[in-house]
């Protein structure tokens, strides 16, 4: 059961930001991340406008499942059937031994047609202008895009898009869509982990690893403990600011704008990026199905988007987190608001699987990813909102078997449930 109140992420004021009337305002781009087919397909029935993916090469998620080619051409096939566009990343910052297999890539990508790439290094710009020039490409966060003069630059190259840098306020944002042509999009990252380097830039890892975090082989080393040596003092290790499980100095809480769409539409930010393609599918539908309400509540009305804030906030504490902070969107963070004194996720929910379709005698069939018995109530997640309790009644194996649980992570089951289910609902448990 729950310990605790949803975290509430801190206000702040932008200073004179103007309202514009409710005509004006645009509607957004909800930009939600998949690491592998199951969680596109749930990122797309859960409220995404668009999804983000990753190949099996250049994108800054090795260890993520990411897509094979096929995977790719059928998770494109399956978003385009929605409604919903794809933008594979190729975010690396490349080596010389790198680009031809940049350029062999990009043929591939060009035969199965996403709707855009996602690129940092203008090495690779250059090579996917050249063999895929119909394909848009959108400059990612990784090439620190902190000033309207960047976009301009980027514009004139041919770019629509580009990422904003991490680092900038909601002012400073308004700023550059005043500076760039109306056409021009502007990305953000509104929810998620947030990284001690600048716009993710980060050495830690190669340093102590040989993992090279630009290249997409990031160990985290922002999440170990760490401790301070004087000199002269080899072997004497002093806290910097140490509680019961360590210390972690580099550690920041997880973005959280939820309560701030209102302020992100009026800045001008045409597409709300959500961090997280090492995620699982519960956080995906989480974090999908929370903010398309949430947008949708407030272009509808102002007055409903405030009235269903409890709801929002209590829907995004049920995914995986660290605490939340608004991060520089208000300013520069303080201690408090940035940092955070462990690397302890908050779970409130246990991800059991996803309905894929329905056997002769009206049973769910799932791929099971955490255990769960006979006789316990579980709750079923549909992409509409709505959170069902529903008692497992029975469960049976591949082979018709009855079993009262099944203790092997990606077992296909047949469970009977008190709830009604469609494909796409997520079974999860409350912890």
């Amino acid at each position: 059961m729950k310990q605790q109140e949803p975290p509430i992420p801190e206000t702040r004021k932008v200073p004179d930001l103007p309202i514009s009337k409710p005509a004006a305002r645009k509607r957004p781009e909800l930009l939600i991340p998949a690491s592998s087919p199951e969680v596109l397909k749930t990122a797309v029935i859960f409220g995404a406008d668009a999804v983000y993916i990753g190949g099996e090469a250049y994108g800054l998620r090795a260890k993520a499942k990411n897509f094979s080619m096929e995977d790719m051409k059928q998770g494109i096939q399956f978003a385009h059937a929605h409604g919903v566009k794809v933008y594979v990343t190729a975010n690396i910052l490349a080596h010389n031994g790198d680009l031809p297999g940049v350029e062999a890539y990009f043929r591939e990508l060009k035969e199965i047609k996403p709707d855009a790439l996602i690129i940092a290094d203008p090495g690779v710009f250059c090579i996917a202008q050249k063999i895929c020039p119909e394909i848009e490409i959108h400059i990612s966060t990784q090439a620190n895009n902190t000033n309207y003069g960047t976009y301009q630059f980027w514009y004139e190259q041919g770019v629509k898009r580009v990422v904003s840098a991490r680092e900038l306020s909601l002012s400073e944002l308004r700023e550059i869509r005043a500076h760039i042509p109306k056409e021009m999009e502007i990305e953000t990252f509104i929810h998620g982990a947030m990284c001690i380097s600048y716009s993710g830039r980060c050495l830690l890892s190669n340093y102590f690893t040989g993992r090279d975090a630009n290249q997409g082989a990031c160990t985290h080393p922002c999440r170990w403990k760490y401790a301070v040596m004087e000199e002269s003092r080899p072997g004497q290790y002093l806290p910097v600011y140490e509680n019961e499980r360590g210390t972690y100095i580099f550690n920041s809480k997880d973005l959280c704008m939820i309560g701030h769409i209102p302020e992100l539409i009026e800045a001008g930010i045409d597409s709300f990026k959500i961090e997280g393609r090492m995620k699982t599918a519960l956080y995906v539908a989480t974090v999908a199905r929370t903010y398309r309400k949430a947008i949708d509540d407030y272009l509808t009305s102002p007055d409903l988007y405030q009235q269903n804030m409890p709801w929002y906030l209590d829907q995004i504490s049920n995914c995986t987190y660290r605490q939340f902070t608004t991060g520089f969107f208000f300013g520069r963070p303080d201690e408090e608001s940035q940092i955070y004194d462990n690397n302890t996720y908050v779970k409130e929910y246990t991800y059991l699987g996803i309905v894929n379709a329905h056997d002769e005698a009206g049973r769910s069939i799932l791929e099971q990813r955490n255990k769960f018995t006979v006789g316990e109530t579980i709750e079923v997640m549909k992409p509409g909102g709505e959170n069902l309790p529903a008692r497992v009644l029975a469960i049976y194996d591949e082979t018709g078997a009855a079993v009262e649980s099944a203790p092997h992570p990606k077992q296909i089951l047949h469970v009977e449930l008190s709830a009604k289910t469609e494909p796409f609902d997520i079974l999860r448990r409350e912890e």
